[in-house]
């Protein structure tokens, strides 16, 4: 674990939120902003416990709000009962039952819209089929779909008969899923035959039928295929079932099953640094409120916005930010099923213009390829519906940040730079667009309630410019319950002896700035150590890509170096067309020059590869250990059937 980074970017453009967007915010103004944080630390369950009792509808209502006695197993409101789907769908009935809940824009460019009120009938009819089945509170569901109303629909399904669902996202392999399958103890699985994404089908059935097969997944007794594509697939009786003919004849009204605010919700799988997934267990009380706030506090939901998140719902963006957060706060919502560059690069700003998008939360992996696809697409769109953009999934670097803000947004939008994790369940520091000057590449400040400090190795706090660790100091009511199945090792990953167990270690590298403003300069385990200077990886990413003449895209790592330590091993993906010899030659010491003139000298990239792209999964996300690999000439054993992109990763062999 490394502390005291390095914090070598030099960011002071600050650019204040317009007058007219802070009166109308539902948090108007800094002293707004510090007023609520006062509360929190004045009365920090107080706090939290008047929040819950305004925002969530409660069947039975808490009397006690947080358990710290088993530390850090918290427990938030944990005498309550509620029902998450009935907070995101019945409570909408009577107010606004034809208002539009989701609007779904196919690959191909169809769309459909659904009300309150139908989605309401759709996920009524589906968990009565569940509960046809045998499935009872607390038993796994596993959800392996596509973008779809369908899939949101198998979520709240789940949740209003108190199952507890893990989705798994659509690219993952049959080996994944099974594992997945097994870890969860699912006893159903729910799919599709297909999916669409760029105008290729993708198989999703079959990658059941395999994962299955495999062996360990005895439990699951039912398969329910949606069915997407029309294309054939293999049924095997009694076992698989296709949706429409089990919700055929189920009443289209459901009582929720009412649960404990620390029921689990969801268990979602992420990466661990040992390769093994771990399932990331969420409560359902906790996790609805922080979901409900943010939605209000960070995307100043308003009722006439149309939102769009484009993240998959098999990540936890899609989660929080499609199937729970919007639907609770009774949003009208855009879902897309397909990518950004299909069929041309102004996909994004088509559907923006056509739906009238107002607030709009992307990654900046998407925003750096449509940058590439150059400046032209989002002049060719009205965009002028938009009042908030977004980001989340990593630090953006400032180039990116400035091109969003200037030609996406026109300088009238707010950007809120979100940081969280799939283990936090919400945002937790993030620009509120009514309170901060924003700053490119920092993501602000902790929202009004979360504790949060930048500590060195031993849990001291470090001063203000100085780079280190990032730390929660008290829980959080949508934080992270357990590991499923694996208590020691949530011990071990978040709350570790090193920090006395009393500090949740987000494992990030992070330096506060003179105006308390938070920098995130990658994970711990992306810091470099080159000749004794610590450097965030972001950092770097940032000199490379702030050369907007020659860069697209890059992502560094490091790999072991005999006379500094580490060296810097940058894969570099280029505006124009991938140099070779000389050239390529040329420009990679034009880049090394750049880098040393952006950070300095000890920065400057050992070795550039070139690329056409970047190893991504179908998400998007850089698979920075394949990257690790291939910078250290290692032979490649991960599981490459992820990534959108396998054939890259001979290319990015060649060392320049």
């Amino acid at each position: 674990m490394s502390a005291n980074i390095e914090s070598v970017l030099n960011e002071t453009r600050v650019f204040k939120p317009a007058d007219a967007f802070v009166k109308q915010a539902n948090i108007s103004g800094m002293a707004a902003y510090e007023a609520m944080c006062k509360e929190a630390e004045r009365d920090f369950e107080g706090f939290w416990a008047k929040l819950a009792r305004e925002h969530v509808l409660w069947s039975k209502p808490f009397t006690r709000t947080l358990d710290e006695s088993n530390a850090p197993f918290f427990k938030w409101f944990y005498d309550g009962e509620l029902n998450a789907s009935y907070n995101c769908l019945d409570r909408h009935l009577k107010t606004q039952p034809d208002k539009v809940a989701i609007i779904f824009e196919a690959d191909d460019g169809k769309v459909t819209k659904i009300t309150y009120q139908q989605l309401y009938h759709k996920v009524c009819q589906l968990a009565n089929a569940l509960k046809a089945h045998g499935v009872k509170k607390g038993d796994r569901v596993l959800v392996y779909m596509p973008m779809s109303i369908e899939v949101v629909a198998a979520m709240q399904a789940c949740a209003r008969i108190g199952a507890t669902h893990s989705v798994v996202f659509g690219g993952f392999s049959a080996k994944s899923l099974q594992e997945r399958i097994i870890d969860a103890g699912a006893t159903e699985v729910i799919t599709a035959d297909g999916q669409f994404r760029g105008g290729r089908e993708i198989p999703l059935k079959a990658a059941v039928d395999e994962a299955i097969a495999m062996g360990g997944c005895e439990k699951v007794k039912n398969v329910i295929v949606y069915k997407r594509t029309g294309s054939a697939v293999k049924m095997q009786a009694p076992r698989d079932k296709w949706w429409h003919d089990v919700i055929q004849g189920q009443a289209d009204t459901c009582e929720p099953t009412w649960v404990n605010a620390e029921h689990p919700l969801f268990i979602l799988y992420t990466s661990g640094s040992t390769g093994k997934p771990k399932g990331v267990q969420h409560s359902t009380g906790g996790y609805l409120l922080m979901t409900i706030l943010t939605m209000k506090w960070v995307f100043d939901y308003k009722p006439t916005d149309v939102f769009w998140c484009t993240a998959d719902v098999g990540w936890v963006t899609g989660h929080s930010y499609i199937t729970y957060g919007p639907l609770a706060v009774g949003a009208t919502e855009v879902m897309f099923e397909g990518i950004p560059t299909y069929p041309d690069a102004g996909r994004f700003w088509k559907i923006i213009q056509d739906h009238k998008v107002s607030v709009f939360y992307t990654a900046p992996t998407a925003i750096r390829s449509l940058i590439k696809a150059g400046p032209e697409q989002p002049k060719k769109y009205d965009l002028s519906s938009l009042r908030i953009l977004g980001t989340v999934g990593e630090p953006i670097n400032p180039e990116a940040w400035m091109w969003y803000y200037t030609t996406v947004g026109k300088e009238r939008c707010p950007i809120v730079d979100t940081w969280w994790q799939t283990e936090t369940g919400s945002h937790m520091i993030t620009p509120l667009p009514g309170v901060h000057g924003l700053k490119p590449g920092s993501c602000t400040q902790p929202l009004p309630g979360i504790i949060a400090a930048i500590v060195d190795e031993t849990g001291q706090d470090v001063a203000n410019g100085k780079g280190g660790i990032l730390v929660i100091k008290r829980p959080w009511p949508s934080m992270i319950r357990t590991i499923w199945g694996d208590p020691e090792r949530f011990k071990k990953s978040y709350y570790p002896a090193d920090f006395k167990g009393k500090y949740y270690l987000a494992g990030d590298g992070a330096a506060v700035d003179e105006d308390g403003f938070y920098r995130i300069m990658g994970r711990i385990d992306d810091v470099l150590n080159v000749s004794g200077h610590r450097l965030g990886t972001m950092e770097v990413e940032s000199a490379l890509v702030a050369n907007t003449k020659l860069v697209a895209e890059a992502a560094v790592v490091g790999r072991p170096d005999d006379l500094t330590g580490e060296a810097v091993v940058a894969f570099v993906v280029l505006k124009g067309p991938r140099p070779s010899g000389d050239a390529a030659k040329a420009i990679a010491k034009e880049l090394r020059d750049w880098v040393g003139k952006e950070i300095g000298a000890i920065a400057k990239p050992k070795e550039i590869r070139f690329g056409d792209n970047l190893p991504k999964t179908r998400s998007g996300k850089i698979m920075r250990r394949l990257l690790r690999s291939l910078a250290k000439g290692e032979a490649i054993t991960q599981d490459v059937s992820t990534l959108e992109n396998p054939a890259i990763l001979e290319q990015l062999k060649q060392a320049t």
